[in-house]
């Protein structure tokens, strides 16, 4: 069964005081790489959230945003009453120094000096957080459960493909018997041409020949070729991430056609080949979004 790199997760959590919306979304990558943007409330449950992810996700360009909002008239913010009132009378005793006491316009002023407001800090509940991990825990089911359905339709594309690849092998056979007659006259019409009047060993021609015909010969790389494709097909049955696997396996398939086409000599098994080519590079494609 194939799964996709690529999904997406989402999920928002109600509680009593504050809302947490839950984002992660992966992406095509060789390793794990996990990004997190999460809210200083539980900048302290960091870690624990990573284990989590790690363990649920395999491979990809992982991303997990967190956005906290306070509910109601909550507020990270609260007013520094004693810095506001030490600023006022620094000012108040100011303006009588140089003589400005009609200046009042004290309070616009002191609110953009530094540290008049001063964040809540925030501790995390124990019970907030048992409900956080569950949240989490569905936004990561949403995402592999996209991954699952993606898979799916890669897998049937895919399919496709190494059949179609199998289809053109069958249509190898057809060309072979005239490929070796073929071969046979054009060598013994260059021998003729090269020789001219000279009497040639057809006893040693015959043997040299067999030899040069044996070495043209793709029975084997023909047997490979459907090997490597059914162990492909079977491969993607397996049930754990079988992407780097596949893909090692459509190399050796890469190889057996190349080594098809450079022994090929036929202009018609040529254009098979090329045909294979064309479906191989469509799967090395899809391979790349594979878990």
């Amino acid at each position: 069964m194939l799964r996709s790199m690529t999904g997406f997760g989402k999920t928002v959590l109600e509680l009593p005081d504050k809302k947490i919306t839950f984002e992660i979304k992966s992406l095509n990558s060789k390793q794990f790489d996990l990004n997190t943007r999460i809210p200083g409330v539980i900048k302290e449950k960091e870690m624990e959230i990573r284990s989590l992810v790690s363990s649920k996700l395999e491979r990809g360009k992982i991303e997990l945003i967190i956005f906290l909002e306070k509910a109601g008239d909550s507020s990270n913010y609260s007013f520094n009453k004693d810095l506001v009132k030490t600023y006022y009378n620094e000012l108040f005793s100011i303006s009588k120094e140089i003589d400005q006491e009609s200046f009042n316009a004290y309070l616009p002023l002191i609110m953009k000096l530094p540290d008049v407001m001063k964040p809540e800090i925030d501790s995390l509940d124990p019970n907030e957080w048992i409900e956080i991990k569950k949240a989490l825990q569905q936004s990561i089911d949403q995402l592999n459960n996209f991954r699952k359905q993606e898979g799916n339709s890669l897998e049937k594309v895919i399919k496709t493909q190494i059949h179609n690849i199998v289809e053109l092998l069958e249509k190898v056979p057809q060309y072979e018997k005239q490929r070796i007659i073929t071969i046979r006259e054009r060598i013994n019409k260059n021998l003729e041409e090269f020789a001219g009047d000279k009497k040639i060993d057809q006893n040693r021609l015959e043997q040299e020949m067999i030899y040069y015909l044996e070495k043209i010969d793709v029975t084997e790389e023909k047997i490979r070729l459907k090997k490597h494709c059914e162990y492909f097909l079977e491969t993607m049955e397996e049930e754990r991430s079988v992407g780097k696997k596949l893909n090692f396996i459509s190399q050796e398939i890469g190889r057996e056609i190349n080594t098809l086409g450079s022994k090929a000599n036929d202009v018609d098994i040529q254009k098979i080949v090329v045909q294979m080519k064309d479906e191989l590079e469509k799967i090395k494609e899809q391979l790349f979004n594979i878990l």
